[in-house]
């Protein structure tokens, strides 16, 4: 039997109040109801419309019934609304052949379970909640540390008549030292409510970080362009560079280039193993906006008989 989809046999869309429900079927019934109506199909289009009814005036069947989606056919793969962001699968089967979508709601709002019987007595049909991934962007500092901070999410809940409306609520979250850019954390029932019975979901928080204004996150490896003067990139030098952890002293070797890479093992993010800070030279040349920096210039100029682009000519 194919899926009944209880909204268009009423004739009302999906967030329908209870009222509007309730006009839909008295207008109805008087123009299907068997002993009156005069058109064609009017005794089955009548108990179409009873068992939607049935289904759509109660709060909490109705409830049940928008979480399990449009897609179902007995037998088939169910597929929840997009909203719910999951997909999976399972069949009505009694005795070997395939029930109908409407004895399978008979079964889920009162009667016998499509999904097993044992001697002639039902039993009801549970079905896990759906789980349900979130966003979370974080700072780079609290990846290196770890943290515990309150997330506000919106997720489906059903309201007191019987319509899915998303509701606000706020979890305290931990946020474990070593996490990276597109790690899942895992938080059990948290996800949506299960049907009769059946469990909740989880809910995953997928970490992204902030913008930094010096690092940048490359898996566990954190990256980092440091500037530094001519001399000390021709002469060499010992410098501060900014960590995640703080700041550390770098050695500088004599002769380096814009460009060079320089490592800092394990001052990445925490974890088995640690992570890397890769530090980028970046050689920032002073302005020569006084007469004493143009007259140094001029003499390096004079004296150094430096080409930067003799490279060019040799090739």
């Amino acid at each position: 039997m194919d899926y009944q989809d209880y909204y268009k046999t009423m004739g009302v869309p999906r967030d329908a109040s209870p009222d509007a429900i309730k006009r839909a079927y008295r207008k109805l019934a008087r123009k299907y109801h068997p002993d009156v109506s005069k058109e064609a199909g009017a005794e089955d289009k009548f108990k179409a419309m009873q068992e939607a009814y049935e289904v759509l005036k109660d709060p909490e069947k109705r409830a049940r019934y928008d979480q399990l989606g449009a897609n179902w056919r007995a037998g088939q793969e169910f597929r929840p609304p997009p909203e719910w962001g999951q997909e999976f699968e399972f069949s009505a089967r009694s005795g070997g052949e395939q029930e109908g979508f409407s004895d399978f709601f008979s079964s889920l709002f009162g009667g016998g379970s499509p999904f097993g019987r044992a001697g002639g007595a039902s039993r009801g049909f549970a079905a896990a909640g759906q789980d349900h991934v979130a966003t979370v962007a974080i700072s780079l500092e609290e990846a290196f540390k770890g943290s515990t901070r309150n997330i506000e999410l919106k997720s489906p809940q059903a309201a007191a008549d019987g319509r899915m409306a998303m509701q606000p609520r706020t979890l305290r979250v931990t946020i474990p030292a070593g996490v990276t850019a597109g790690q899942r954390i895992r938080l059990a029932g948290q996800g949506s409510s299960g049907i009769g019975g059946g469990p909740a979901g989880d809910l995953y928080l997928e970490i992204g970080f902030e913008p930094h204004p010096l690092f940048a996150a490359e898996g566990r490896d954190i990256a980092l362009t440091l500037p530094i003067a001519p001399w000390e990139a021709a002469l060499g030098a010992t410098v501060t560079a900014p960590t995640l952890g703080g700041p550390v002293e770098l050695r500088i070797p004599s002769g380096a280039r814009a460009g060079q890479k320089m490592r800092l093992k394990g001052r990445g993010l925490p974890g088995k193993p640690a992570g890397d800070q890769i530090v980028s030279l970046k050689i920032v040349v002073p302005p020569a906006d006084s007469p004493r920096a143009r007259e140094l210039y001029e003499q390096m100029q004079r004296e150094l008989e430096f080409d930067p682009r003799a490279e060019l000519v040799r090739n």
